[in-house]
């Protein structure tokens, strides 16, 4: 295994390939191949890009036809044949079933763009300059999403003030519990000095954060205070969204009305880069042509391969099983935790992101390490690392993720006894 042309010429910046040393020559579905043949489960899955897995065959297949025909790879935001057969699927199966009339805005291909995009909007539709964000959220890493991403390891990186942010708790952190009602009496008293903010951006299930997730009735708290002031609810949906939770959206079934929700990640089904934010249309209409671009807004590969992964979402028995085997992995989490009672571990998840915060980040990266030397790819998350996070993809075999769980207690084991 030669890596020496990393260390040698790529930049010091490089994260991921510290945790998983090895040089990976193949894919498919849960699997990753290195180049010396030996193979690893994938509980990490592109950090949530990958719901549908490696090379999903029906996704291949679309691509390389798409391909041989000569297809428009990339065409900014003209009309093609791929972008018309994109958002006819995803009117049919996601918007017309939820009775929404959002309109589907492309920008550059990451979920930060996204997040960007949204808080232009927010400002540009209110005429306001301050967005309410959530402790432990992460919105992305460009200077406007990472003014709302609360992680300071990520934001003292920015070199300038990251300003027009007001930071509340989410609801499980300390204080969490009343402060969007301590903050909607403050802006309700007309001597506070506080003026209403553009939006409320926040996550469903903090998924970097943590894995932290808000009640129903939370959220509604949040979407009433925010229409009562006249600001935009904005959920950002880019890791939580796209099926993981075991619905398209995170939200679905709680009867929310988000102003605009930002998606990425999963969307292109196959792992190539595309962004969307739905908008409501009287939100959008503040808009002007070209008020917001992007080279690469909806490149024709993502838009063949995310029609594909939108069939996905007809098929009840593959979301029935997104929450079967969510289930499968909540509950080897808490025998896990109970084996180790002492220790004060924590469960938490919604389908198939479940999570366990060993409150230990030191501890939980020697997890990663023995999990990668086992056979298994992992992503701690969360306050100093301490929350060993799993979002396999949600195509795993089933025989996959019962191995790939038993190589997760080993290696707890293994990071446990060398304590």
């Amino acid at each position: 295994m030669d890596t020496s042309v990393f260390e040698d010429h790529e930049s010091t910046i490089r994260g991921y390939c510290r945790n998983y040393p090895t040089v990976f020559a193949s894919a498919s579905n849960a699997r990753q191949v290195d180049e010396d043949g030996r193979s690893y489960l994938d509980f990490f899955a592109g950090a949530g890009v990958l719901n549908f897995g490696h090379n999903d065959p029906a996704m291949k297949e679309a691509l390389i036809a798409f391909i041989q025909a000569d297809g428009v790879a990339h065409g900014l935001d003209t009309y093609t044949t791929t972008k018309r057969d994109f958002v006819r699927r995803f009117q049919e199966v996601v918007l017309a079933p939820r009775g929404m009339d959002h309109r589907m805005q492309f920008m550059g291909p990451t979920g930060s763009n996204a997040v960007e995009a949204a808080m232009k909007l927010a400002r540009a539709a209110t005429g306001r300059r301050e967005l309410v964000a959530f402790s432990h959220g992460f919105h992305g890493m460009t200077l406007g999403s990472l003014a709302a991403t609360a992680n300071d390891a990520f934001r003292q990186w920015a070199g300038v003030p990251l300003e027009n942010i007001l930071r509340l708790p989410f609801e499980t952190a300390p204080g969490g519990d009343t402060a969007v009602a301590e903050y909607a009496a403050a802006l309700r008293d007309p001597s506070s000095g506080l003026l209403p903010p553009a939006a409320f951006l926040v996550e469903v299930v903090q998924a970097e954060g943590g894995v932290n997730v808000a009640s129903e009735e939370w959220l509604h708290e949040v979407q009433d205070l925010a229409h009562e002031v006249g600001a935009l609810f904005i959920i950002d949906d880019i890791q939580a969204g796209v099926g993981r939770t075991g619905g398209y959206f995170s939200f679905d079934g709680m009867d929310l009305d988000p102003d605009i929700i930002t998606l990425a990640k999963g969307l292109g089904g196959f792992g190539t880069p595309i962004a969307m934010n739905l908008n409501k249309p009287e939100v959008d209409e503040h808009w002007a042509p070209g008020a917001h671009t992007g080279t690469f807004r909806g490149q024709g590969l993502s838009f063949v391969a995310g029609t594909v992964a939108l069939d996905r979402f007809t098929d009840e028995e593959f979301l029935a099983g997104v929450l079967s085997k969510g289930e499968t992995m909540r509950e080897r989490l808490e025998a896990i935790a109970a084996a180790h009672p002492d220790r004060g571990w924590e469960v938490r998840g919604r389908g198939m992101m479940q999570a366990l915060d060993t409150g230990d980040g030191a501890f939980a990266k020697r997890v990663q390490q023995a999990a990668f030397e086992a056979g298994l790819l992992i992503g701690p998350c969360g306050s100093e690392g301490r929350v060993i996070k799993l979002i396999p993809p949600l195509t795993i075999p089933e025989d996959d993720l019962d191995e790939g769980l038993d190589l997760l207690e080993q290696a707890i084991t293994t990071a446990t006894e060398a304590a």
